[in-house]
């Protein structure tokens, strides 16, 4: 037999949100109506989709969707998947920026935008910029946004010109090449997640960059490894000062916050 029970009684991982999405249902219909029987096109799908999460393929790309602060995201195996920590990136611009000044602000590999599309949801009065070296990324970013945001294409500060910031914002690459970590990772962009032998060489370049395209006392905020963050800082210290350490959500070494020497 073939029916919303039977498949659930399989125990396949996710089977229950992968049923929500080949029959677009919710969990309580699927529950209610366990009885109902497959077609052959809905048993096609599914098992399409059960052995590409038995294959480890994540299920936000099965779905094509990822929620992110107070908003959900389209994400494709061109972007990376938003996670959590992230966040935090969000939660420090909110407390250090005045939400009534109108700042420019830049979102370095904006990725599926989740950075630049959640501060222009919640600051509309802020001008955001957002900039990726990849075109399919930027196209995802488009489709993301809820207000007016400047998307630009190209290597990181290079992107936008002589432009200058109140507040440079970027989640980069910071994964060591030969991370064992990677093996988790396979299904998303590399590129988009690992910077030379150290993990370090993106953070490099923006935080050279960076002090001329700020305007004078702005801010330069960096996501970065959970074992980088002494290493960030040490880089900091020529041009920036009041350089601020931040953990994530699970106490783990992950954002500074610094701000340019002019």
């Amino acid at each position: 037999m073939n029916t919303v029970g039977d498949f659930i009684k399989s125990g396949s991982i996710d089977i229950v949100p992968i049923l929500t999405l080949v029959l677009r249902k919710s969990v309580a219909s699927l529950i209610s109506h366990s009885d109902y029987q497959l077609n052959n096109i809905e048993i096609t799908k599914l098992n399409e989709l059960v052995d590409k999460r038995a294959k480890g393929v994540p299920f936000a790309y099965l779905n094509n969707k990822k929620g992110f602060y107070h908003l959900e995201f389209i994400v494709t195996e061109a972007t990376l998947i938003p996670r959590p920590e992230t966040e935090l990136l969000v939660d420090i611009a909110l407390e250090i920026l005045d939400k009534d000044s109108n700042y420019e602000i830049v979102d370095l590999g904006t990725g599926s935008g989740v950075i630049a599309v959640t501060l222009a949801d919640i600051r509309p009065n802020w001008n955001l910029t957002a900039t990726d070296l990849s075109v399919f990324a930027l196209e995802v970013a488009k489709k993301n946004k809820t207000k007016d945001i400047n998307f630009l294409h190209g290597y990181w500060l290079d992107a936008v010109g002589e432009k200058k910031f109140d507040m440079i914002v970027c989640n980069p690459p910071y994964i060591a090449e030969k991370d064992p970590h990677l093996k988790e990772l396979t299904f998303e962009p590399i590129s988009a997640l690992t910077s030379g032998t150290d993990g370090l060489d993106d953070i490099k370049a923006i935080i050279k960059k960076a002090p001329e395209h700020l305007n004078k006392n702005g801010y330069l905020l960096l996501e970065h490894g959970h074992d980088q963050q002494a290493e960030v800082v040490k880089l900091l210290r020529k041009d920036f000062n009041n350089i601020k350490r931040f953990n994530d959500y699970s106490n783990i070494e992950r954002a500074v916050l610094a701000k340019v020497k002019k």
